[in-house]
């Protein structure tokens, strides 16, 4: 038995611990209405499984707003692999204000790999065609899974529904692939999917907006023959695991200098800028500063520049 594994990933999807394959499609990174993503957190595997694959071809929100399809490209993944990876499934995919009771995932093939009592391997697939074999692989016997191509993996969210509002969300949905193939009753020799999935967590995540701004008297240097301007700098922030992100700041159209840095997981961050090689500077708050980012909200981080100098 493979023991849960454990990644995390900061919005990540999901800013919630577990192995993780984050959801969800394509979107503006401008939404009216809330992006959401959702993750895949994979927890035991059977021992004798070696491989789990599965192909979705979609994936949707059910509830008021009638059906909101986040993804509507097939993709194939074995599921075992998650645990030790992560891969992006649907990201940033808008999703108009309503109440949402299901998540579903239309399955429209698979394969299963397991361990013989002879120490080879049986592959039992969903069709004996079914594109996500191996090349030159010829299917032990059948697996099969019922009505999963047609209604879709029916995943019933948090609570009985959840409710969109507006704001960056995040849905963590747990597939427990050690529940969810088996033997087929009797002695047919076919395994049967029956997945086991349920949503665990439904989480807003925060953004975090830095600004810059030169402070009165600054006199920007040149730097190789070019003079500095505060687009030269970039803010980075460090989550509490670690985890840094950087970005360039950039004008507004107003001589407002900053960088948003959205869909993190709330908590507490440290923000800090850099330069140019050769290039010295003091900020007003000083640098590394402490920032604490509210779910669903943004918060915001002004600086002011100081001093600026180029060393001889």
């Amino acid at each position: 038995m493979k023991p849960s594994s454990v990644i995390r990933r900061a919005i990540t999807s999901l800013m919630i611990p577990a192995a993780v394959v984050a959801l969800a499609s394509c979107g503006s990174d401008t939404t009216s209405s809330g992006a959401a993503r959702l993750s895949i957190l994979l927890k035991d595997a059977p021992g004798d499984v070696q491989q789990a694959v599965v192909t979705i071809s979609q994936i949707y929100l059910q509830g008021s707003g009638g059906r909101i399809v986040l993804r509507n490209d097939p993709v194939t993944v074995d599921l075992l692999r998650l645990a030790d990876t992560t891969a992006t499934l649907v990201s940033d995919a808008e999703v108009p204000a309503g109440s949402y009771s299901q998540l579903r995932f239309v399955i429209t093939g698979a394969y299963l790999a397991v361990e013989n009592s002879q120490g080879g391997t049986d592959v039992f697939a969903s069709s004996p065609d079914y594109e996500g074999l191996p090349s030159g692989t010829t299917p032990t016997g059948v697996l099969r899974m019922p009505s999963l191509a047609q209604s879709g993996l029916k995943v019933n969210l948090p609570g009985g529904s959840v409710a969109v509002n507006g704001g960056e969300k995040v849905l963590v949905v747990d597939f427990d692939v050690s529940q969810s193939f088996g033997h087929e009753a009797g002695a047919s020799g076919q395994w049967v999917m029956h997945p086991v999935v349920k949503a665990t967590d439904f989480a807003l995540t925060g953004s975090l907006a830095v600004t810059l701004t030169a402070g009165q008297g600054i006199t920007f240097p040149q730097v190789n023959n070019t003079t500095l301007t505060l687009g030269d700098f970039t803010a980075v922030i460090t989550a509490s695991d670690g985890t840094t992100s950087s970005k360039a700041l950039t004008d507004d159209g107003s001589g407002n200098f900053g960088a948003s840095f959205r869909y993190l997981a709330p908590g507490d961050y440290t923000v800090t800028f850099t330069a140019p090689t050769g290039v010295t500077f003091t900020t007003d708050p000083a640098v590394p500063a402490p920032a604490t980012v509210s779910s669903d909200a943004t918060t915001t981080a002004a600086f002011t520049l100081t001093g600026v100098s180029v060393a001889p």
